[in-house]
Protein backbone atom coordinates (compact mmCIF):
# COMPACT_ATOMS: atom_id res chain seq x y z
CA UNK A 1 0.00 0.00 0.00
CA UNK A 2 1.38 3.28 -1.03
CA UNK A 3 2.08 5.83 1.78
CA UNK A 4 0.41 8.73 1.74
CA UNK A 5 0.44 12.23 3.77
CA UNK A 6 -1.95 14.99 3.65
CA UNK A 7 -1.48 18.03 2.09
CA UNK A 8 -2.01 20.49 4.69
CA UNK A 9 -5.39 21.88 6.03
CA UNK A 10 -6.36 21.01 2.43
CA UNK A 11 -7.37 17.65 3.19
CA UNK A 12 -6.06 16.86 -0.17
CA UNK A 13 -4.25 13.63 -0.04
CA UNK A 14 -0.77 12.98 -1.81
CA UNK A 15 1.66 10.23 -1.79
CA UNK A 16 4.46 11.18 0.52
CA UNK A 17 6.52 11.33 -2.01
CA UNK A 18 6.24 13.64 -4.72
CA UNK A 19 8.25 14.21 -8.13
CA UNK A 20 9.98 17.14 -8.64
CA UNK A 21 9.56 18.26 -12.52
CA UNK A 22 12.26 21.32 -12.64
CA UNK A 23 15.14 19.06 -14.13
CA UNK A 24 12.26 17.67 -17.18
CA UNK A 25 12.21 21.70 -18.27
CA UNK A 26 15.57 21.42 -19.68
CA UNK A 27 17.42 24.60 -19.65
CA UNK A 28 16.72 27.93 -18.99
CA UNK A 29 19.10 31.28 -19.19
CA UNK A 30 19.86 34.15 -16.87
CA UNK A 31 20.80 37.59 -18.55
CA UNK A 32 24.53 36.88 -17.30
CA UNK A 33 24.60 33.37 -18.87
CA UNK A 34 23.76 31.71 -15.59
CA UNK A 35 22.18 28.67 -16.11
CA UNK A 36 18.88 27.88 -14.74
CA UNK A 37 18.34 24.10 -15.34
CA UNK A 38 19.28 21.17 -15.33
CA UNK A 39 20.74 20.96 -19.48
CA UNK A 40 18.96 18.81 -21.92
CA UNK A 41 16.64 16.26 -21.63
CA UNK A 42 14.38 13.87 -23.84
CA UNK A 43 11.27 14.35 -23.35
CA UNK A 44 10.27 11.11 -24.21
CA UNK A 45 12.15 10.15 -21.23
CA UNK A 46 10.48 12.38 -19.38
CA UNK A 47 7.18 11.10 -20.08
CA UNK A 48 8.01 7.31 -19.21
CA UNK A 49 9.57 9.17 -16.03
CA UNK A 50 6.28 10.10 -15.07
CA UNK A 51 4.04 7.17 -16.08
CA UNK A 52 6.37 5.36 -13.90
CA UNK A 53 6.24 7.51 -10.92
CA UNK A 54 1.94 6.60 -12.04
CA UNK A 55 2.53 3.16 -11.83
CA UNK A 56 4.73 3.35 -8.19
CA UNK A 57 1.81 5.16 -6.52
CA UNK A 58 2.90 8.70 -6.64
CA UNK A 59 0.05 11.15 -6.87
CA UNK A 60 1.87 14.70 -6.19
CA UNK A 61 3.80 16.39 -9.63
CA UNK A 62 5.50 20.02 -8.58
CA UNK A 63 6.66 21.96 -11.41
CA UNK A 64 6.61 25.64 -12.20
CA UNK A 65 5.80 28.38 -15.12
CA UNK A 66 9.32 29.40 -15.63
CA UNK A 67 10.97 25.45 -15.70
CA UNK A 68 12.68 25.43 -18.85
CA UNK A 69 10.32 28.16 -19.69
CA UNK A 70 7.83 26.48 -19.71
CA UNK A 71 8.70 23.46 -21.12
CA UNK A 72 8.23 21.42 -17.62
CA UNK A 73 4.00 21.96 -17.61
CA UNK A 74 4.05 21.48 -21.24
CA UNK A 75 5.78 17.60 -20.67
CA UNK A 76 3.86 16.82 -17.55
CA UNK A 77 0.60 17.77 -19.21
CA UNK A 78 1.38 15.63 -22.41
CA UNK A 79 2.20 12.86 -19.50
CA UNK A 80 -1.29 13.72 -17.32
CA UNK A 81 -3.48 13.40 -20.50
CA UNK A 82 -6.16 10.93 -20.31
CA UNK A 83 -4.41 10.82 -16.46
CA UNK A 84 -5.37 14.02 -14.84
CA UNK A 85 -7.61 12.46 -11.93
CA UNK A 86 -4.44 10.16 -10.96
CA UNK A 87 -2.38 13.34 -10.26
CA UNK A 88 -2.16 16.38 -7.47
CA UNK A 89 -0.73 19.04 -10.00
CA UNK A 90 1.10 21.76 -7.96
CA UNK A 91 2.95 24.82 -9.73
CA UNK A 92 4.41 28.17 -9.00
CA UNK A 93 3.99 31.63 -10.65
CA UNK A 94 6.11 34.50 -9.73
CA UNK A 95 9.26 34.50 -12.73
CA UNK A 96 8.95 35.44 -15.44
CA UNK A 97 10.66 33.31 -18.75
CA UNK A 98 10.60 33.68 -22.48
CA UNK A 99 9.27 30.61 -24.19
CA UNK A 100 10.47 31.30 -27.68
CA UNK A 101 13.99 32.16 -25.90
CA UNK A 102 14.00 30.40 -23.33
CA UNK A 103 15.66 33.14 -20.76
CA UNK A 104 14.57 34.16 -17.07
CA UNK A 105 13.17 37.62 -17.86
CA UNK A 106 12.49 38.63 -13.56
CA UNK A 107 10.55 38.61 -10.73
CA UNK A 108 6.80 39.68 -10.61
CA UNK A 109 4.77 39.79 -7.64
CA UNK A 110 1.63 41.31 -8.82
CA UNK A 111 -1.53 39.94 -8.05
CA UNK A 112 -2.63 40.27 -11.80
CA UNK A 113 0.31 38.46 -12.79
CA UNK A 114 -0.90 35.66 -10.64
CA UNK A 115 -4.08 35.36 -12.24
CA UNK A 116 -2.78 35.73 -16.15
CA UNK A 117 0.11 33.17 -15.26
CA UNK A 118 -2.02 30.97 -13.83
CA UNK A 119 -4.25 31.24 -16.78
CA UNK A 120 -0.40 30.38 -18.86
CA UNK A 121 0.38 27.79 -17.00
CA UNK A 122 -3.07 25.76 -17.50
CA UNK A 123 -2.95 26.37 -21.05
CA UNK A 124 0.39 24.39 -20.67
CA UNK A 125 -0.79 21.66 -18.36
CA UNK A 126 -3.47 21.12 -20.68
CA UNK A 127 -5.80 21.11 -17.24
CA UNK A 128 -9.17 23.28 -16.10
CA UNK A 129 -7.13 23.64 -12.24
CA UNK A 130 -4.28 23.40 -10.47
CA UNK A 131 -4.37 21.73 -6.60
CA UNK A 132 -1.84 23.53 -5.47
CA UNK A 133 -0.47 26.87 -6.55
CA UNK A 134 2.55 28.41 -4.86
CA UNK A 135 4.61 31.52 -5.17
CA UNK A 136 8.06 31.22 -6.11
CA UNK A 137 9.92 34.02 -5.03
CA UNK A 138 11.85 33.12 -1.43
CA UNK A 139 12.80 36.11 -0.60
CA UNK A 140 9.96 38.28 -1.06
CA UNK A 141 9.07 40.91 1.74
CA UNK A 142 5.57 39.40 3.57
CA UNK A 143 3.86 42.03 3.22
CA UNK A 144 4.18 41.91 -0.83
CA UNK A 145 2.90 38.57 -0.55
CA UNK A 146 0.01 39.15 1.64
CA UNK A 147 -1.26 41.72 -1.44
CA UNK A 148 -1.81 38.25 -3.58
CA UNK A 149 -3.97 36.51 -0.78
CA UNK A 150 -6.99 37.96 -1.79
CA UNK A 151 -6.50 36.88 -5.82
CA UNK A 152 -5.56 33.40 -4.63
CA UNK A 153 -8.66 33.26 -2.40
CA UNK A 154 -10.22 34.51 -5.76
CA UNK A 155 -9.02 31.97 -8.15
CA UNK A 156 -9.63 29.06 -5.28
CA UNK A 157 -13.66 30.66 -5.20
CA UNK A 158 -13.48 30.01 -9.20
CA UNK A 159 -11.96 26.66 -8.96
CA UNK A 160 -9.03 26.88 -10.36
CA UNK A 161 -7.23 26.04 -7.59
CA UNK A 162 -8.30 24.16 -4.93
CA UNK A 163 -4.92 25.81 -2.29
CA UNK A 164 -2.05 27.86 -2.23
CA UNK A 165 1.59 27.81 -0.89
CA UNK A 166 4.80 29.72 -0.55
CA UNK A 167 8.20 28.37 -1.29
CA UNK A 168 10.12 30.09 1.00
CA UNK A 169 12.64 29.46 3.82
CA UNK A 170 11.52 32.17 6.02
CA UNK A 171 9.28 31.01 9.07
CA UNK A 172 8.51 34.35 9.90
CA UNK A 173 7.23 34.83 6.56
CA UNK A 174 5.97 31.77 6.10
CA UNK A 175 3.52 32.42 9.29
CA UNK A 176 2.29 36.01 8.11
CA UNK A 177 1.14 34.67 4.85
CA UNK A 178 -0.70 31.26 6.51
CA UNK A 179 -2.35 33.14 9.30
CA UNK A 180 -3.55 35.72 6.04
CA UNK A 181 -4.96 33.14 3.62
CA UNK A 182 -7.80 30.39 4.82
CA UNK A 183 -6.82 28.54 1.51
CA UNK A 184 -2.54 28.94 2.55
CA UNK A 185 -1.90 24.73 2.66
CA UNK A 186 1.69 24.32 2.18
CA UNK A 187 4.66 25.88 2.45
CA UNK A 188 7.88 24.06 0.25
CA UNK A 189 11.20 25.46 1.44
CA UNK A 190 14.43 23.78 1.40
CA UNK A 191 15.11 20.49 3.49
CA UNK A 192 17.06 17.63 3.71
CA UNK A 193 19.54 15.58 5.93
CA UNK A 194 21.96 17.78 5.46
CA UNK A 195 19.98 21.35 5.68
CA UNK A 196 17.25 21.20 8.63
CA UNK A 197 14.76 23.91 9.41
CA UNK A 198 13.19 23.49 12.48
CA UNK A 199 11.64 26.86 12.89
CA UNK A 200 9.65 25.77 9.51
CA UNK A 201 8.41 22.45 10.68
CA UNK A 202 6.72 24.89 13.87
CA UNK A 203 5.03 26.98 12.08
CA UNK A 204 3.52 24.06 9.97
CA UNK A 205 2.67 22.43 12.94
CA UNK A 206 0.90 25.17 14.28
CA UNK A 207 -0.99 26.63 11.12
CA UNK A 208 -1.72 22.91 9.91
CA UNK A 209 0.53 22.98 7.13
CA UNK A 210 1.78 20.41 4.99
CA UNK A 211 6.22 20.94 4.51
CA UNK A 212 7.11 20.51 0.85
CA UNK A 213 10.71 19.42 0.42
CA UNK A 214 12.67 21.31 -2.19
CA UNK A 215 16.53 19.81 -2.64
CA UNK A 216 15.54 16.74 -0.62
CA UNK A 217 18.91 15.29 -2.30
CA UNK A 218 20.72 17.98 -1.84
CA UNK A 219 20.77 18.69 -5.50
CA UNK A 220 22.05 15.20 -6.03
CA UNK A 221 24.70 15.24 -3.82
CA UNK A 222 22.76 12.78 -1.52
CA UNK A 223 22.80 10.08 -4.40
CA UNK A 224 25.95 9.96 -4.11
CA UNK A 225 26.93 11.79 -7.79
CA UNK A 226 30.27 12.17 -8.21
CA UNK A 227 30.81 13.37 -12.18
CA UNK A 228 31.42 16.74 -13.23
CA UNK A 229 27.96 18.23 -14.62
CA UNK A 230 28.09 20.35 -17.94
CA UNK A 231 27.84 23.62 -18.71
CA UNK A 232 24.10 23.94 -19.11
CA UNK A 233 23.28 22.48 -15.69
CA UNK A 234 22.45 24.76 -12.45
CA UNK A 235 25.07 22.88 -10.77
CA UNK A 236 27.66 23.74 -13.06
CA UNK A 237 27.96 27.42 -12.24
CA UNK A 238 26.20 27.28 -8.82
CA UNK A 239 24.52 30.31 -7.70
CA UNK A 240 25.12 31.77 -4.50
CA UNK A 241 22.46 29.30 -2.65
CA UNK A 242 23.66 26.05 -4.20
CA UNK A 243 26.24 25.42 -1.49
CA UNK A 244 26.72 21.71 -2.30
CA UNK A 245 28.35 21.97 -5.63
CA UNK A 246 31.21 24.31 -6.75
CA UNK A 247 32.62 24.53 -10.58
CA UNK A 248 30.25 21.49 -11.24
CA UNK A 249 31.64 19.21 -8.69
CA UNK A 250 30.68 17.92 -5.12
CA UNK A 251 31.65 19.86 -2.73
CA UNK A 252 34.32 18.30 -0.79
CA UNK A 253 33.36 19.15 2.52
CA UNK A 254 30.33 18.40 2.09
CA UNK A 255 30.81 14.99 0.31
CA UNK A 256 32.76 14.22 3.46
CA UNK A 257 29.10 14.81 5.70
CA UNK A 258 27.50 12.43 3.28
CA UNK A 259 29.80 9.77 4.17
CA UNK A 260 30.32 9.76 7.63
CA UNK A 261 26.01 9.52 7.58
CA UNK A 262 25.96 6.93 4.65
CA UNK A 263 26.13 3.98 6.90
CA UNK A 264 23.18 4.87 9.13
CA UNK A 265 21.59 6.12 5.70
CA UNK A 266 21.52 2.61 4.27
CA UNK A 267 21.71 0.45 7.35
CA UNK A 268 18.63 -1.40 6.33
CA UNK A 269 19.42 -2.22 2.76
CA UNK A 270 18.49 0.97 1.16
CA UNK A 271 20.35 3.10 -1.02
CA UNK A 272 21.90 6.77 -0.39
CA UNK A 273 18.72 8.50 -1.70
CA UNK A 274 16.58 6.48 -0.38
CA UNK A 275 18.22 6.80 3.05
CA UNK A 276 18.07 10.83 2.52
CA UNK A 277 14.31 10.69 1.83
CA UNK A 278 13.12 8.17 4.60
CA UNK A 279 15.28 10.91 6.98
CA UNK A 280 12.76 13.08 5.73
CA UNK A 281 9.30 10.79 6.35
CA UNK A 282 10.92 10.36 9.99
CA UNK A 283 11.81 13.81 10.30
CA UNK A 284 7.80 14.58 10.41
CA UNK A 285 4.41 14.03 9.55
CA UNK A 286 4.14 16.77 7.74
CA UNK A 287 7.15 16.58 5.00
CA UNK A 288 6.55 15.67 1.61
CA UNK A 289 9.58 15.55 -0.11
CA UNK A 290 9.75 16.30 -3.81
CA UNK A 291 12.95 14.64 -5.15
CA UNK A 292 13.63 15.32 -9.02
CA UNK A 293 13.38 12.66 -11.49
CA UNK A 294 14.12 13.21 -15.14
CA UNK A 295 14.60 8.76 -16.18
CA UNK A 296 12.74 5.86 -15.11
CA UNK A 297 15.56 4.35 -13.34
CA UNK A 298 15.45 7.54 -10.63
CA UNK A 299 12.18 7.25 -10.53
CA UNK A 300 12.23 3.37 -9.52
CA UNK A 301 14.81 3.99 -6.39
CA UNK A 302 13.50 7.15 -5.33
CA UNK A 303 9.48 6.21 -5.12
CA UNK A 304 10.64 2.89 -3.61
CA UNK A 305 11.03 5.36 -0.54
CA UNK A 306 7.32 5.08 -0.97
CA UNK A 307 7.41 1.17 0.07
CA UNK A 308 10.20 1.42 2.71
CA UNK A 309 8.54 4.29 4.39
CA UNK A 310 10.69 6.26 7.89
CA UNK A 311 14.00 5.79 8.18
CA UNK A 312 14.31 3.20 11.73
CA UNK A 313 14.13 5.33 14.78
CA UNK A 314 17.65 4.16 15.63
CA UNK A 315 19.66 4.79 12.31
CA UNK A 316 17.56 8.61 12.59
CA UNK A 317 18.97 9.05 16.02
CA UNK A 318 22.32 8.10 14.53
CA UNK A 319 22.35 10.47 11.81
CA UNK A 320 21.58 12.76 14.53
CA UNK A 321 24.44 12.14 16.81
CA UNK A 322 26.88 12.27 13.47
CA UNK A 323 25.42 16.14 12.61
CA UNK A 324 24.51 16.92 15.74
CA UNK A 325 26.46 20.99 14.66
CA UNK A 326 24.54 21.23 12.24
CA UNK A 327 21.30 21.15 13.47
CA UNK A 328 20.39 24.73 14.45
CA UNK A 329 18.56 25.16 17.83
CA UNK A 330 14.74 25.95 17.52
CA UNK A 331 13.95 29.72 18.75
CA UNK A 332 12.45 29.21 22.21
Amino acid sequence: MTMTRTLGRSGIEVSAVGMGCWAIGGPLWGDDGQPFGWGEVDDDESVRTIHRALDLGVTLFDTASNYGAGHSERVLGRALAGRRDRAVIATKFGNRADEATRRWTGQDHRPNYAVTSLEESLRRLGTDHVDLYQLHINELPASAALDLVDALEGLVTQGKIRAYGWSTDNPESARAFAEAGPHCAAIQHDESVLKDNPEMFAVCDALDLASLNRGPLAMGLLTGATRKVGADDVRGMAPEWLVWFTDGRPTPQWSARVAEIRDALTADGRTLAQGALGWLLARSPRTVPIPGCRTVAQADENFATLGLGPLPADAFAEVERLLADLRPVPAA
